[in-house]
């Protein structure tokens, strides 16, 4: 953080906090519940490797960790529309009209079999199949940065079909089984009901076929969705003609097809790979919404890894004559949701819930959200602030 001298900056954390802490408090009915609220706030913001609730109360001077835990249990309120104030803060801060909507999920890891959603499923975040619990979320991306502004935990069938299991960790009864393409389709439903600025969507191949693309083609959001090097795509009306599958169509491409671009800046630099990008078809954006028009194009890109050649594909959507350096940022947005997931459960606490229920896991996950959006607010502001003035000499002359 860069614009602001060391005083300003906790001056600009401790305002920060305040607003926060303020926003959420009307979720609750007593004020000494909205104190506890605060004080596993702050738990979450502190130094504690560890956000356990016997850390966060010590750190909150109480005896034991029970307020802490009965803010995620037993206290009634209503996480969803703390999921919205988290929302609606970070855009005041982060809206922009070119901003990228980026879908992805990560696990949490457990012991046992009674935390709600746990099961023996792949995750990335641990590289294999393993016993734990997956959270879809949706980021909001722009050029002031990024934050979390949407999550849902997933609910394997055999959890969604078992009434006990349901009863014990307080499943809502209208909740059934949802894939995850559903959960981000619905994510995604939420972003344009309100309304937010915001152009494309982008999402790794868990996400890349099916209702979601229809869905944003009648929004008239762009996308970079990917998909397997099975998918097969075919083009019309265009000079180069191709018909197969993703990973076939990647094999058949002359060498001039292929462009070094960057998806990016990361924490190394630039982030270069060499990409091909193919339009299938131009297409009327009327004919998927009356109140639409233009013309959109359908399209492949391909990304080539330079170290070690490993593809990946994307199905696009874009406003014709979009470039392909254009779509490579987009795709490179996803790494912001990556890095995302890495500060919150490193710094904030994000996989540290001890809860075994529904409302428990999207309680916690909630706080954490807004203790992220907080950071990325200060940050914005802390690195766009104007640079101090400076005192003038009185005896020089102007």
């Amino acid at each position: 953080m860069s614009g602001l001298a060391v005083e300003e900056t906790l001056e600009l954390w401790a305002s920060s906090l305040r607003d926060v802490k303020s926003r959420m408090r009307v979720l609750f009915t007593q004020e000494r519940v909205a104190a506890s609220a605060g004080q596993f706030l702050d738990g979450l913001l502190g130094d504690e490797r560890r956000k356990t609730g016997w850390m966060r109360a010590e750190a909150a001077g109480d005896k034991g960790p029970w307020r802490q835990q009965a803010i995620l249990g037993r206290v009634p309120w209503d996480a969803d529309a703390l999921r919205d104030i988290v929302r609606d803060y970070a855009l005041e801060t982060l809206a922009d009209p070119d901003a990228v909507l980026v879908i992805d999920e990560t696990g949490f890891l457990k012991q046992g079999h009674a935390s709600c959603g746990v099961a023996r499923q792949y995750t990335g975040s641990a590289g294999k199949i393993t016993n734990c619990q997956i959270g879809v979320f949706a980021a909001y991306v722009s050029r002031h940065g990024h934050a979390f502004i949407d999550r849902a935990l997933y609910l394997p069938k055999a959890w969604a079909d078992d009434p006990e299991r349901r009863r014990k960790t307080h499943v809502p009864q209208e909740t059934g089984f949802a894939t995850k393409p559903a959960l981000a389709r619905a994510m995604i439903e939420r972003a344009l009901a309100t309304e937010m600025p915001f152009s494309w969507v982008a999402a790794d191949s868990v996400y890349g076929v099916g209702d979601i693309e229809m869905a944003l083609r009648r929004a008239g959001k762009g996308y970079v969705l990917g998909v397997s090097a099975k998918h097969a795509f075919n083009s019309w009306d265009k000079p180069y003609a191709v018909a197969g599958t993703a990973r076939d169509i990647a094999a058949n491409l002359p060498p001039e097809a292929w462009q070094r671009l960057s998806a990016g800046t990361g924490t190394k630099g630039e982030r270069l790979h060499d990409w091909a990008y193919i339009e299938l078809a131009d297409l009327n954006a009327a004919d998927y919404n009356a109140a639409l028009s233009g013309t959109w194009t359908r399209g492949l890109l391909i990304r080539r890894n330079i170290a070690d050649g490993e593809l990946a594909f994307f199905s696009t959507w874009c406003a014709q004559g979009t470039s392909m350096e254009a779509l490579a940022r987009v795709e490179g947005h996803r790494w912001a949701i990556e890095d995302s997931f890495e500060t919150a459960k490193n710094e904030l606490g994000l996989d540290h819930n001890e809860t075994r229920s529904w409302h428990g896991w999207h309680r916690h996950v909630s706080l954490v959200m807004l203790a992220f959006a907080m950071m990325a607010t200060i940050r914005h502001h802390a690195n766009t602030a104007p640079p101090p003035k400076t005192m003038r000499n009185p005896c020089l002359r102007p």
